[in-house]
């Protein structure tokens, strides 16, 4: 979990200000030759400062760093995601051994979750097959927005992730290891493992990435 101290406060209409010197990488996907995600690459760290603002608009020259592009073009960044929990907004996909839950609002679209065969949805039902179950778990534990989650027995399990921000080329910022979140309107942020807060700014669930980032071509 995060060291005390670590937070990420979302500026009305401007960045996020990451505070606690948090960590900085850029984490990228491993494609297969078809296309499909495989796992993440983790790079070194950023040189940061200990306090440091990152772009959210999607118009900063420097990105991921903020230089107040915002104010020039007048960015909105009115915050319209849902506040209630994960735990009431998520549904359910019961399985043998497992349970697999899925929060549609969060999802990024990052493609963890399938590949040219099946789906953590299709693949849930057949978990009686250990070998799938296993499969089950690895692909919904590389999930960066945590949309999907899993419980076995009952209790949630959870990847050992740093405290840390990672930027996702051309995709969201990756916030890890519960660092606490406030929105711009004063009110925390459920702490979570894992979540993706957009910075192309076109998201219509703000903070949050919703893949809005891939259909307006944005990149950085």
């Amino acid at each position: 979990m995060a060291d005390d101290g670590a937070q990420v406060t979302v500026k009305e209409n401007g960045p996020y200000l990451v505070s606690g010197s948090v960590p900085l990488r850029v984490k990228e996907p491993i494609m297969s030759e078809h296309g499909e995600p495989l796992t993440w690459q983790t790079g070194d760290a950023l040189e940061t400062r200990a306090t440091y603002a990152l772009c959210r608009c999607g118009d900063s020259a420097k990105k991921p760093f903020c230089d107040g592009a915002h104010a020039a073009e007048g960015f909105d960044g009115t915050e319209t995601a849902p506040t209630e929990s994960y735990e009431e907004r998520r549904k359910s996909y019961p399985g043998t051994g497992i349970e697999v839950f899925d929060d549609r609002a969060t999802c990024v679209h990052a493609g963890f979750c399938g590949n040219q065969v099946s789906n953590v949805w299709k693949m849930a039902g057949d978990t009686d097959d250990t070998q799938i179950r296993a499969q089950v778990m690895a692909m919904v534990e590389k999930c960066p927005s945590g949309a999907l989650t899993f419980e076995v027995d009952g209790a949630a399990v959870e990847p050992s992730l740093p405290a840390e921000v990672g930027i996702i080329p051309d995709g969201p910022i990756w916030i890890t290891g519960g660092i606490p979140i406030e929105r711009a309107d004063g009110a925390p942020v459920e702490v979570r493992n894992r979540v993706n807060l957009c910075r192309c700014g076109h998201s219509a669930n703000k903070p949050f990435c919703d893949g809005a980032h891939k259909e307006a071509g944005f990149t950085g």
